[in-house]
């Protein structure tokens, strides 16, 4: 059975950026509903229980098969547990900092992966990549506010320090789970492998809700728009994965994957429009480099 034909570029670049901006609109959503007390673990487990569901049956519909070996299974848990965690410190930073600032710390998973690579006997980073790399961390020093923050009187803010750690966290974890998918699971069909992740990461959310471990981590919604913004998250996020992995075949993954990286764009114009959390204008220059700089990283020349 050959596969389908590529989508015409512009078609395909366009589809990714709405899905950039999907994810990106999400985010925002979860943001309103944290702050309408929304536990966090609920989110998670909501998020994750409904995309799993479309996932499977994508699955059924396809007939992909299920059949693991036994080392698979371990390596696919693991790679569960550290989207689950990449999930617990994204949402704990969203929570925390704007949005834009949030998405853009998580982005800087391409640099940890290609030094992760290095350090377990990959090819070493090229003298380009070294010097992008150099530039996004600059960036990011501005987009966060880096130099305000070292030069003000005031000590800095609890939560800035917290949301930022937790971003770095998530980045680092999300590169390991990276690693993992690349090196040890790339043999197995993307929505197998999507789905099973998904339902480790559901069932770790249940486990960690009814054991107590986050306070206040399956609270509901006090108010109505909490409600929504709970809703809101939960379909952009399971209709922007599901679409993805309907139409990966088709649009060029390697050649058109940096359109994703415009994800903390439309999180910082979602955030200015929706949240009223606007950067100044050194922080938006910072930002524009690092996507740039990441853009530029993960660019593949086709072949």
């Amino acid at each position: 059975m050959s596969s389908p034909a590529p989508l015409p570029r512009h078609i395909a670049v366009l589809i990714l950026a709405a899905l950039a901006c999907s994810f990106a609109a999400g985010h925002i959503a979860a943001r309103i509903a944290f702050d309408h007390d929304t536990g966090l673990l609920l989110a998670m487990l909501c998020r994750a229980g409904v995309t799993a569901l479309a996932l499977a049956a994508l699955v059924l519909w396809r007939g992909d098969s299920l059949r693991l070996r036994g080392q698979t299974w371990a390596w696919q848990l693991l790679l569960g547990l550290l989207i689950a965690i990449q999930s617990f410190c994204i949402y704990s930073a969203v929570a925390r900092i704007p949005v834009a600032l949030a998405l853009l710390v998580v982005n800087l998973a391409p640099i940890m992966l290609a030094l992760l690579t290095w350090a377990l006997g990959g090819p070493r980073p090229t003298r380009r990549s070294a010097l992008l790399m150099g530039m996004i961390l600059i960036g990011l020093l501005l987009a966060l506010d880096v130099p305000t923050q070292l030069a003000g009187q005031q000590a800095m803010d609890a939560r800035w320090v917290e949301g930022v750690s937790f971003g770095l966290t998530g980045a680092a974890v999300f590169a390991g789970a990276l690693w993992v998918t690349e090196h040890k699971l790339s043999g197995m069909p993307g929505t197998v492998r999507s789905m099973l992740t998904l339902l480790v990461v559901f069932a770790a959310s249940a486990l960690a809700g009814t054991g107590g471990l986050l306070p206040g981590g399956m609270n509901l919604p006090n108010a109505d728009s909490g409600w929504l913004a709970l809703a809101c998250l939960v379909l952009l996020y399971g209709a922007a994965f599901s679409t993805l992995f309907i139409l990966v075949t088709r649009l060029d993954i390697a050649r058109n994957a940096p359109v994703m990286n415009m994800e903390p764009v439309a999180g910082l114009l979602f955030g200015w429009l929706i949240l009223g959390q606007l950067l100044g204008g050194l922080q938006i220059v910072g930002g524009l480099i690092v996507v740039s700089g990441i853009v530029l990283l993960t660019y593949r020349r086709p072949t």
